[in-house]
């Protein structure tokens, strides 16, 4: 009885030893078949489309980072415009926050947050007057950077 048991304490032990070995690389070959995703690219420029319900008067409208530019009774100031990599899936977003100027002239803060260019509905800014959603990042603009010497 001995003899068997200790058989079996050796086959137990072989097991233990494969699992040992076994483990770490199912957890690689798990980890290689994860999708690999690029850096995310960061632009300096936002562009952006609005419509005054009013008039019927559709713009398209470049923004920096960082920089304020009026649509209306609107400001729009885009903080960060991230693009993925041309070999990735479209994704274009930023973060931005919107400023209404009331009939009072006082400033007052409409939206904080992500709009993204795949989905304009999903957080544009929706206003009674003017509308305002993400198009697209960009690189470069022909409308010349704000001025840095401040």
């Amino acid at each position: 009885m001995s003899r068997v048991s200790s058989h079996m304490i050796s086959a137990q032990d072989k097991k233990r030893g494969m699992l040992r070995v076994l483990l770490p690389v199912l957890a690689l070959v798990m980890a290689s078949a994860l999708p690999v995703q690029a850096e995310r690219l960061k632009n300096p420029v936002a562009e952006f489309t609005g419509i005054d319900k009013i008039t019927g008067r559709i713009i398209s409208f470049d923004v920096y980072m960082d920089e304020t530019v009026q649509f209306g009774a609107l400001q729009v100031t885009p903080r960060v415009c991230y693009t993925s990599a041309e070999t990735e899936e479209a994704r274009t977003d930023a973060f931005v926050e919107v400023d209404e100027i009331t009939l009072d002239r006082e400033i007052r803060r409409i939206f904080t947050g992500w709009m993204f260019a795949e989905s304009p509905g999903l957080n544009a800014v929706e206003h009674p007057v003017y509308d305002v959603w993400l198009k697209a990042c960009k690189q470069s603009s022909d409308v010349p950077p704000p001025d840095q010497t401040n």
